[in-house]
């Protein structure tokens, strides 16, 4: 019965973590507002840089919240804003109505990561934890991928009763949002208990003060700047790859919307193999090689001027990229075990690497192409490089 119920509730957890990637629309759709309302890069930028902005402001709060109120509850909390979040670009596409839509979209994800990744380590006891997070980001680079699919075909073939040409992505992955929430809500997850982290502190106060001075452990400190420049990266390549496509190949939008898909593509065979090479091969080894991919990668971006040398290019980050989170927060989530939420919310506070990056990124390109972008990328992947000592 035991093993039923852990089978259940592991299903519902992947399921949540399909509506994570939820969160990665933003890509592709930042370049679809771009060309309807005519925005500049750094403007248009704006839109990913919002989304990854809130987890800086909720992230370390949610590790207090699930203290408090369960994981599992608080990860409901983030299906519900993830919901509300989709279903106002029903009503429109102006500029203020997505930036709306966007920052809780921004606040459910930061919700919803702070909160699933303990869940998950809940569901599943015991070892194997960074190749469970690697299938969870398998399962959300489903969504990802799926993304600007969707959205091409809602551009250019949607039934026009809908009216919403792109925007056909919301309220389809509304209904699966929806979907997680039921399932997760009928899924008995046994948990330590709400107090569980009681014996932290007395007062809310006294908690973010002790969450923060985990960064005081190199290896939560060195982690966390890890994080930043992941996402950074994911978020980077999401948002540019098309854009070097329009600009060195002269693609439309809808032609260079494939170029998105094919990083989540690789990134989503890259969790999916990864989550059996995390089990039988060397940690460090393995990120060593994911790191070289994408070293080779910001050169291909850098250099490349053919749709073969650009193809590739995308598909090495997208591969390279795809078990980095999942490493770095293991090493982080074990190094301190009685402080799993609170060094949670801290590493996806790292998150906010997804508004630094674009937003320079923007600046970047306006000022010199694309290539500038690629740049910024490249810093995030130099630092990489530097954590490998600390992957045990």
């Amino acid at each position: 019965m035991n093993n039923k119920i852990n089978k259940l509730a592991l299903a519902s957890v992947m399921l949540c973590f399909f509506a994570m990637g939820f969160v990665d629309l933003v890509g592709i759709a930042s370049n679809y507002v771009k060309s309807d309302l005519g925005l500049n890069d750094a403007t248009a930028n704006i839109f990913p840089s919002l989304v990854f902005f809130w987890f800086l402001i909720f992230s370390v709060p949610t590790g207090v919240l699930m203290n408090k109120i369960g994981r599992k509850k608080t990860v409901l909390l983030s299906l519900v804003v993830t919901v509300v979040s989709l279903l106002l670009p029903l009503f429109g596409e102006s500029f203020g109505l997505m930036l709306v839509s966007f920052s809780l979209l921004g606040i459910g994800n930061a919700l919803m990561q702070t909160s699933l990744n303990p869940l998950v380590a809940t569901v599943v006891r015991g070892g194997h934890l960074a190749s469970t997070l690697t299938f969870g980001q398998f399962v959300k680079a489903i969504a990802s991928f799926m993304a600007p699919y969707i959205a091409a075909w809602g551009a250019t073939q949607a039934i026009p009763s809908f009216g919403l040409g792109w925007r056909v992505l919301f309220p389809i992955y509304m209904i699966v949002g929806i979907a997680a929430s039921l399932f997760l809500l009928s899924t008995p997850i046994e948990e330590e208990g709400p107090a569980f982290a009681g014996e932290t502190s007395p007062t809310v106060g006294k908690q973010f003060a002790a969450c923060f001075r985990l960064l005081g452990k190199p290896i939560v400190l060195l982690s966390f700047i890890g994080i930043m420049c992941h996402v950074g990266i994911d978020v980077g390549t999401n948002t540019t790859a098309p854009k070097i496509l329009m600009e060195r190949l002269g693609m439309t939008l809808n032609d260079a919307a494939f170029a998105t898909s094919l990083y989540f593509i690789f990134r989503t065979l890259g969790c999916l193999t990864g989550s059996f090479f995390l089990r039988v091969v060397n940690n460090r080894l393995f990120f060593v090689i994911s790191i070289t991919m994408m070293a080779l990668s910001m050169c291909g971006l850098f250099f490349g001027t053919t749709k073969l040398v650009l193809y590739i290019a995308i598909a090495l980050v997208g591969y390279g990229n795809s078990n980095v989170f999942s490493l770095v927060f293991a090493q982080a989530l074990q190094s301190v075990p009685d402080k799993q939420n609170e060094v949670s919310g801290l590493m996806i506070m790292g998150l906010f690497g997804g508004t630094v990056f674009p937003l320079i990124m923007g600046f970047a390109s306006d000022a010199m192409g694309q290539a500038g972008a690629v740049l910024v990328m490249a810093v995030g992947v130099a630092y990489l490089f530097t954590y490998i000592k600390n992957v045990k």
